[in-house]
């Protein structure tokens, strides 16, 4: 009998969730960024914080699913390397920020608000190259 959602197509439903948020987180952050001195950067650095624990949560089970298609195997070959080359690097920072995000306490400077925006667009980056080289191993397999 054949499984209602097959885990490739499991893995491509949950990896979207962390992707968006990620990508909102920034453009909460770089919204934050350009109107630091109105009284609506705090909520914006407030949603850009949840956004990013969220996409940190989300990437769980984006990781595991994506484990569990490769067998364990942390790097690959070819596309499945490319992938892995930029998808690890990606889980490391998105859990990295989230934690020190969480340890550090509100409002932010305004100097740890930019780097906190620059390295949040390296995150997204990473992010975008990962789910590139996702996309050609989906294209590539049956």
């Amino acid at each position: 009998m054949d499984a209602i959602v097959s885990w490739s197509q499991a893995h491509a439903a949950v990896v979207h969730f962390p992707i968006a948020l990620t990508f909102f987180a920034l453009g909460c952050a770089a919204t934050a960024r350009a109107r630091w001195l109105h009284p609506t950067r705090i909520p914006l650095q407030a949603a850009t914080d949840y956004s990013l624990w969220g996409a940190a949560l989300g990437s769980l089970p984006a990781v595991l699913s994506g484990l569990y298609l490769t067998h364990g195997e942390l790097i690959g070959h070819g596309t499945l390397r490319q992938h892995h080359q930029f998808g690890w690097p990606a889980f490391a920072l998105l859990v990295g920020m989230a934690l020190w995000r969480a340890l550090q306490p509100l409002p932010a400077t305004r100097e740890t608000q930019r780097n906190y925006l620059l390295v949040l667009g390296l995150l997204a980056g990473l992010m975008a190259a990962t789910g590139h080289w996702g996309g050609r191993l989906a294209l590539a397999s049956p």
